[in-house]
């Protein structure tokens, strides 16, 4: 479960407005499962393979490329398997890169480990990560959202919280990620509980 207080989290956001009280009413309880058990190297492995694709597609392509490593891999495994191997699963050339240059990152130390990364604020964090080549801040946020279980991120370029605020709101156009940035500001500080139920406003 995450760190934060999920009843205190869900009090606040059911007060918020009547839309979102009504939505965690729909969607029932919160149900966010942390990756903790993963290195950061490894979330954002997950995260670099869902980038710009369905959750659907990437399930299977994250499937079909954590078998070939018996799991989340280890840099080291990575980096010596063949060149093309991640393309054979259905990754990008742009993404085998990515998650190549990271796992090189993470075996020399630029890569933050567990450890480090958990002494830093979540706008450090987008710092120090988005150097590296094809990490941008949505999947920073993931990272921030489902592995190290920060309370109040608030990813409003991603589509399906874009569809899900559409549809807990009866919107008839889908939202700017520009206009979600204020819009959220209620939830505060309890932005990633929003979200995630925003996500499943998808599913409804």
């Amino acid at each position: 479960m995450p760190p934060y207080d999920i009843d205190e989290a869900l009090h606040a956001l059911r007060a918020s407005d009547p839309c979102m009280a009504s939505l965690i009413a729909r969607v029932g309880a919160f149900e966010l499962l942390l990756t903790d058990e993963w290195s950061p190297f490894q979330e954002l492995v997950r995260s670099v393979i869902f980038q710009q694709i369905s959750r659907h597609a990437g399930k299977a392509i994250q499937g079909r490329l954590f078998g070939l490593f018996g799991g989340p891999p280890e840099p080291d495994a990575l980096l010596e398997t063949p060149l093309g191997t991640l393309r054979s699963v259905g990754l990008s050339q742009a993404k085998e890169n990515t998650i190549r240059s990271l796992a090189a990152s993470a075996k020399d130390g630029t890569l933050p480990d567990r450890t480090r990364i958990q002494t830093l604020s979540d706008e450090e964090i987008i710092e120090a990560l988005t150097i590296h080549r094809g990490i941008g801040i949505w999947t920073v946020q993931m990272l921030l959202i489902f592995n190290l279980g920060r309370p109040d991120v608030w990813p409003v370029t991603d589509l399906g919280i874009r569809r899900g605020y559409k549809i807990a709101y009866d919107l008839e156009d889908l939202p700017k990620a520009s206009e979600l940035r204020s819009l959220g500001d209620d939830w505060k500080p309890f932005r990633s509980v929003a979200s995630w139920y925003l996500w499943r406003a998808n599913d409804l």
